[in-house]
């Protein structure tokens, strides 16, 4: 049997080498990167709670917005309602005050109706010292109801075959051109023109004729033969009448001598005239527009054929609009 060996004691190396791994150990430890804890799943409770109370404030601002509608719509239909009372109440007003100010402007139309009138009574008499002479005497102020005060006098002759070809026609024509001349016995300027608008006198197209007994003569004598074209229309004649000589000074007298008229349209030509009538700012217009109406057709046929009737109708309404008169006569004599 062998003897045993004896037990060395631990040496120092050992424990170097213990302390070095410690400290091999701690220096790693602090040398290694600081990361923070990493959460891998979040919690839903306390996120859920807020989800849910703001539903609850959601809900209840949709509830107030509702209600705010509700109001809004109930205060719209209210306010609707009040203006269409005020409406209402515009209206009537609108009515009550239309009716007062008819009031008032008939009382003033009334007033100056009544000043114009006896403005134009006073320059009648006027006009009738100047134009018949202040000693003149006559028991009628008037040829065939028509008014005398013009100081320029245009005559416009339908010279249709009806009016010149016809007899008995004619030379009631000529009688009646030659007494409305008598009662103006002193004229400033005479015309004569076919109701087409050809003159009479070409020497004078578009002047006034002078006025003297010589004159008038050339007139009278010249009808015997003054038969230009006509179309039984006297739109033509009445527009160069009123055209070429109307004058803010003058007063002008328009004669249309008639039977019948055969134009498109009554309407038209009462639209035409005035047009070219039309009045100034005062109401008044350029030229007096009389008429007299031959009874050529309306004797010789039974019943009268509708363009006499029709000539009629146009010439009062054309004589009523520009200040004239409408005579139509029941025989040629």
């Amino acid at each position: 049997m062998k003897p045993r060996r004896p037990v060395e004691e631990m040496s120092m190396s050992f424990l170097d080498v213990i302390c070095c791994g410690f400290g091999a150990v701690i220096l790693l430890l602090m040398t290694t990167k600081f990361i923070p804890p990493t959460v891998l799943e979040t919690s839903q409770t306390h996120a859920n709670g807020i989800v849910q109370a703001r539903q609850d404030a959601l809900f209840q601002i949709r509830g107030e917005t509702d209600k705010l509608n509700r109001e809004l719509t109930e205060k719209q239909r209210e306010l609707e309602a009040d203006l269409q009372s005020l409406a209402g109440l515009e209206r009537e007003s609108s009515t009550i005050l239309g009716k007062y100010q008819a009031s008032k402007s008939e009382a003033t139309e009334a007033i100056v109706t009544e000043k114009k009138l006896a403005e134009a009574k006073q320059s009648l008499s006027e006009d009738m010292e100047r134009l018949l002479g202040a000693g003149f005497q006559r028991t009628d102020n008037t040829i065939a109801g028509i008014a005398v005060d013009s100081e320029y006098v245009v005559f416009v002759i339908d010279t249709s075959g009806s009016m010149y070809m016809n007899p008995g026609v004619w030379p009631g024509v000529m009688q009646r051109l030659s007494e409305t001349l008598s009662i103006y016995p002193a004229l400033k300027g005479i015309q004569v023109t076919s109701d087409q608008g050809e003159y009479m006198f070409p020497q004078y197209a578009g002047k006034w004729i002078p006025d003297s007994p010589a004159r008038r003569r050339a007139i009278l004598e010249r009808m015997k033969s003054f038969n230009p074209f006509s179309s039984s229309c006297p739109i033509n004649g009445i527009e160069k009448a009123v055209r070429t000589f109307q004058a803010p000074d003058k007063r002008i007298s328009v004669y249309v001598f008639g039977d019948d008229f055969t134009g498109p349209s009554i309407e038209e030509v009462v639209r035409q005239v005035d047009q070219i009538n039309a009045p100034d700012e005062t109401g008044k217009r350029p030229a007096r527009i009389n008429a007299v109406g031959m009874p050529t057709l309306l004797q010789e046929v039974s019943p009268p054929p509708a363009s006499v009737l029709r000539f009629a109708a146009l010439m009062r309404e054309l004589t009523y609009r520009n200040g004239g008169t409408f005579v139509g006569l029941p025989s040629h004599r």
